[in-house]
């Protein structure tokens, strides 16, 4: 397929016992083999969200043709969280901010996180946040949480990573995106269920389903391999894989 392909969804920092490796040559050479021409990256291993950002900004410095920055942190400072917000899109020029309420064990729509929303909310900012649903699971990133967190800040592009990861999560991932035009779901999962991309991209619409890969901690290559392989349109395999992401980011491709 002749397309532009943008990855939504890959880590930097090191974390050996993840398979995580800060290694900008290595990714490009998957990259290639993949055919992906530009990856956003974030880092969120580290409890200090500075050297998170920084830790983002060296490797985007290595090859920012083909990587882009984007921004972490959490409410457990919160007299720091806007002031590095500040600094990451400010000074290190992330292009969005990813959450991960996992971590601080608190759900996305919780309290703590309003400043920072609200922050985004002021600067029209790409939001991603983990998402996934299980029966019997933790429900810190329920996809219907952001129904109402959709409407609140309505501001936010809001990119559901995962689109709830199985079958359960990714039809209130579904729901989610179609209770609001400011929801974007992103393909990346560990879980291959069948028919998964065909019920993204009916239930959201193919100009809202993102292409991700998580990578290094998923192959880029098996991750595109889910879309190129979906019984969908070529035009939305083309949206899916790149030029949703390009609009949404606002790039020429």
């Amino acid at each position: 397929m002749n397309t532009p392909v943008i990855d939504m969804h890959s880590h930097v920092g090191n974390e050996a016992s993840n398979g995580m490796l800060d290694e900008a040559d290595a990714y490009i050479r998957t990259m290639d083999t993949a055919g992906v021409d530009r990856a956003p990256v974030s880092c969120i291993f580290y409890g200090d969200v500075t050297r998170c950002n920084d830790t983002t900004a060296a490797f985007v410095a290595k090859n920012p043709d083909r990587f882009m920055g984007v921004a972490f942190v959490t409410p457990f400072y919160p007299e720091q969280a806007i002031a590095e917000l500040e600094r990451a899109f400010d000074v290190l020029g992330m292009v969005f901010l990813k959450v991960y309420p996992s971590y601080v064990r608190k759900p996305i729509d919780d309290d703590v996180y309003e400043p920072i929303l609200q922050w985004c909310n002021d600067r029209s900012i790409i939001v991603k946040c983990h998402t996934e649903y299980m029966e019997g699971s933790n429900t810190y990133t329920d996809p219907s949480r952001f129904i109402d967190l959709a409407q609140t800040y309505k501001n936010i592009r809001w990119i559901l990573a995962h689109s709830g990861n199985v079958r359960e999560g990714q039809l209130r991932a579904v729901a989610a995106a179609q209770s609001s035009r400011n929801i974007y779901l992103e393909t990346c999962s560990s879980w291959g269920d069948h028919g998964t991309i065909e019920r993204l991209v009916e239930g959201a619409g193919e100009d809202r389903v993102l292409y991700g890969s998580d990578m290094p901690l998923m192959d880029a290559r098996a991750q595109i391999g889910r879309i190129v392989t979906a019984d969908i349109s070529q035009e939305a395999k083309c949206r899916v894989l790149g030029l949703n992401a390009a609009e949404l980011l606002g790039i020429s491709v």
